[in-house]
């Protein structure tokens, strides 16, 4: 018989984590209070403009609906043309690339952390995501953390993806599998 150790979360360490600076981190928690989270449908101009403010990189073009979280602005950037759906959230514990002409549906997720479950402490784990030119994130998806969605790749409603989608090829289910090519015609 072999013998298990306990998770212990009272040993818990995140101190190698660093997430930004503290009056930065609490200075975001109320502009997206006020202008992301909420149901006011406040110009995207506005929210581009802000999380330019707040260090994210944003290209031209970008539409953000009301309700979306996104957790640390300085650690994404977003090209050109890219629609962000209501109630997306953007949990970038790590860094957050967004191409072009993306479109990310409403309740999508994009997780960039997770815990180490096979350690007692639980330690905490990120990785990068990338979103490539033309990617669709079908609603209610979600990418897990060191994703990479290459270009024009499709996530199904509902669909989770926990390892790299290779370009024009549509995923469903979880995990995403790929079902069939993406044809794109003008």
């Amino acid at each position: 018989m072999s013998h298990q150790i306990a998770t212990r979360l009272d040993l818990f360490d995140n101190s190698g984590y660093n997430p930004g600076n503290v009056v930065a981190r609490a200075l975001w928690v109320v502009a997206s209070g006020l202008f992301f989270q909420t149901w006011f449908p406040w110009p995207s101009g506005l929210k581009v403009g802000l999380l330019r403010v707040f260090g994210a990189h944003i290209g031209s073009g970008a539409v953000i609906k009301p309700r979306v979280t996104i957790k640390y602005p300085w650690k994404l950037e977003v090209g050109d043309h890219v629609w962000i759906g209501e109630q997306a959230w953007i949990d970038n514990l790590d860094r957050v690339v967004i191409g072009s002409h993306v479109c990310i549906s409403q309740g999508s997720l994009l997780l960039c952390g997770n815990h180490d479950y096979s350690k007692a402490t639980f330690d905490l784990k990120t990785g990068p995501i990338v979103l490539e030119d033309g990617v669709w994130m079908g609603a209610k998806s979600a990418v897990t953390p060191g994703v990479k969605c290459q270009s024009h790749a499709v996530l199904t409603a509902g669909s989770m993806a926990t390892s790299d989608l290779e370009p024009y090829t549509i995923y469903r289910g979880c995990p995403a599998q790929a079902v069939k090519s993406r044809t794109v015609t003008p």
